[in-house]
């Protein structure tokens, strides 16, 4: 009897351990470190709707020197997430890429003052970005409306804007908007710029593949967008259990931050997943916020070509 429980224990823990057989391996890389903007996906692992759906997905997040495009561009991940803009100008570049699922509805961009001046009445002022990127629309907008803003790239825009090194900064306000908050700086919204209700409402996170992955590994591209789904409408009527979730991936990552900042977060996420017009979550890529930011790109030139909604999706021009 020993000696049949020592050989079916190890055979029970590799059933455990090793993906099913036939299950098709993606690595997912998100585009920043462990956080609720990512919610869904550590919900859809941890409650095994990707594994339901038949696929064994590998959650793997970017580093300082392994960008997640970095990683997609070498063949180590399948899948990540970026905003619609970044996607626009990496096709521009001649990376093709397919738009698998998008989960944001409207835009999270914000211009914060530290002079407690509306970000409108500031030209040429010095405003922090992300070294890392992520800007693109607040370019369009500094140029169009004639603000002319002095961009100051740096891996710690909320530093500098604390320090009073710069006069503004961007932040996202599922993200760094909160932080400034925590830090007990003044922060109405008469200093703040919302992008949204300016007319820069252009859809941000969505999931992506290379085409030429995406045209070999369609069912399994499709299985992970719909256990994605799946997890982000889990997470929208679970939140206190999500996010225990996202805090074991927040400790496993070892990412300094806080329960209260993390629950902020995820119910911004949630909210910006809601369709303005039609009040539902449709994790649909909107024809008319991409025709709005191609046109955008391409007259501030950040385009050479404008991209079309078909060079985004799987879809055929009528």
């Amino acid at each position: 009897m020993k000696r049949l429980i020592h050989f079916i224990l190890p055979l029970m823990l590799l059933a455990v351990v090793m993906p099913a057989v036939g299950q098709e391996r993606i690595v997912f890389t998100p585009q920043w470190t462990a956080q609720a903007q990512f919610a869904g996906y550590y919900v859809a692992q941890e409650k095994g709707f990707y594994r339901e759906a038949g696929i064994d997905v590998e959650i793997v997040h970017p580093s300082i020197t392994q960008t997640a495009l970095n990683r997609m561009r070498k063949g180590e991940s399948q899948a990540t997430t970026l905003q619609l803009c970044q996607a626009m100008e990496i096709i521009d570049g001649g990376i093709p890429l397919v738009n698998i699922l998008q989960t944001s509805m409207n835009n999270a961009m914000v211009i914060v003052s530290r002079r407690q001046m509306d970000p409108l009445t500031q030209r040429g002022a010095r405003v922090g970005t992300w070294s890392a990127g992520f800007g693109q629309l607040a370019i369009c907008m500094s140029i169009k409306d004639s603000l002319n803003y002095n961009w100051i790239p740096s891996a710690s825009n909320l530093n500098l804007f604390v320090a009073g090194a710069i006069d503004a900064t961007l932040a996202m306000s599922y993200n760094e908007y909160y932080q400034l908050k925590q830090t007990g700086l003044p922060v109405g919204e008469e200093y703040v710029y919302r992008f949204c209700d300016h007319g820069y409402n252009v859809q941000e996170d969505g999931v992506y593949m290379q085409r030429d992955y995406y045209l070999a590994h369609k069912e399994e591209a499709k299985k992970f967008a719909a256990a994605s789904r799946r997890g982000w409408e889990w997470a929208a009527e679970h939140p206190e259990e999500t996010l225990e979730i996202v805090m074991k991936y927040v400790k496993a990552n070892h990412i300094a931050t806080n329960p209260v900042l993390q629950r902020l977060m995820l119910t911004e996420i949630l909210r910006l997943q809601v369709d303005r017009e039609s009040g539902k979550r449709e994790f649909r890529l909107r024809r008319d916020m991409v025709e709005t930011s191609s046109r955008l790109m391409v007259e501030m030139k950040m385009l050479k070509h404008a991209v079309t909604y078909e060079q985004l999706t799987d879809e055929k021009k009528d």
